[in-house]
């Protein structure tokens, strides 16, 4: 087995080495409390502090206006698909507008049309969701409840390369589960923005959620209540008993990024790690990327070998190199290499260097 070993799962993800080692550290005693992060009222000062500090720092990171509201919530992304409806949308009789650019767009659609009208404004299902569909092509509702986007696709690999426009006063609501926090984004654009924390934010079972304070007080009557972003709002997102441990790493990861250079410098990293993967692949023909060049995502790269006869041996091959989790999602096949921001350059040389003597071979 190799020494360095490089994780490349879609989520739960790799996590910067520092952040664990730290959590390590202050398993058994969280600077000097005598109590483990874990162990911790979420209502005790001790909580309280590392949840601000997390709140502030994220805040801080995403240039989060005053306006808008931190709420750090459980279920995951693919619970936020009946809970953005069930807060926004205003009943059976509304219209939500999609753009559907692969597998996770597709599961907000369906979810979503339990609660309200959904009109697919655009899609690239017919071309295999090989890229975002140009603006000019959008067919959008006027008055429509909100616009749903899912920014990058963890499954299909497509990231939008542009901020979208709604018509009107209609808000946008972004799922940026699988690369936030991966470059800059102007928060004011969008009315939600959320994401599971288990890819570029932390462990599984933190959901982070961004809403505008306009958006907020106007859940349907059955709307649960812990999942009425009032509710969850009003009380620092301790209505119920928050994912305490999972927003601590989270709290972690965004000092750690700030000790990075922030947002924008992760950008130019995240840059540089794809541009070197998508090179090799595009070296020759034994790989192949299936998104149009200029949707690519710089997160999750899906491809496939030109035989496929040969994924098991490559993903064997693979393993035995310590480049671990590359087996595409089941419901695309082939591999997928997800390259998040804890993922050093190095994880990637590293893949470059297998698929070069691989391909050889």
């Amino acid at each position: 087995m190799a020494t360095s070993i490089y994780n490349f799962s879609a989520g739960p993800a790799v996590l910067p080495k520092e952040v664990l080692q730290q959590a390590a550290a202050e398993m058994l005693d969280w600077q000097g409390s005598g109590m483990s992060v874990m162990e911790m009222s979420h209502r005790g000062p001790e909580f309280i502090s590392i949840y601000r500090a997390a709140e502030r720092d994220l805040r801080e990171l995403l240039a989060v206006p005053d306006n808008y509201r931190i709420l750090f919530m459980q279920g995951g992304g693919l619970s936020q698909n009946a809970v953005l409806p069930m807060n926004l949308c205003g009943g059976a009789d509304s219209t939500i507008d999609f753009v559907q650019t692969g597998s996770w767009s597709s599961k907000s659609i369906k979810e979503a049309a339990r609660y309200a009208r959904v009109n697919v404004a655009a899609s690239s299902q017919a071309t295999g969701f090989d890229r975002v569909p140009d603006q000019s092509e959008w067919k959008l509702t006027p008055g429509a409840s909100y616009l749903h986007v899912c920014t990058n696709e963890t499954i299909d690999g497509v990231e939008f390369n542009f901020v979208p426009t709604a018509q009107g006063a209609t808000p946008i609501v972004a799922d940026m589960s699988s690369h936030i926090l991966s470059r800059p984004v102007d928060v004011s654009k969008y009315g939600v923005i959320f994401g599971g924390a288990q890819k570029n934010i932390g462990p599984a079972g933190v959901t982070v959620v961004i809403v505008r304070d306009d958006l907020i007080g106007k859940a349907l009557p059955f709307c649960p209540s812990a999942f009425d972003f009032k509710n969850v709002a009003d009380n620092e997102s301790m209505y119920n008993t928050p994912p305490t441990y999972g927003i601590y790493i989270a709290g972690l990861v965004f000092q750690w990024l700030k000790k990075q250079g922030g947002v924008a410098a992760m950008e130019q990293r995240n840059i540089e790690k794809a541009g070197l993967l998508y090179a090799a692949l595009d070296a020759d023909d034994f790989y192949q990327n299936r998104v149009a060049k200029e949707y690519r995502s710089r997160m999750n790269i899906p491809f496939y070998l030109r035989d496929e006869s040969q994924n098991e041996a490559f993903l064997a091959g693979a393993k035995a190199r310590g480049l671990l989790q590359l087996k595409g999602h089941k419901s695309v096949g082939g591999m997928r290499a997800s390259i998040y921001n804890a993922m050093p350059i190095e994880g990637v040389q590293a893949l470059v260097d297998y698929l070069n003597e691989f391909a050889g071979r």
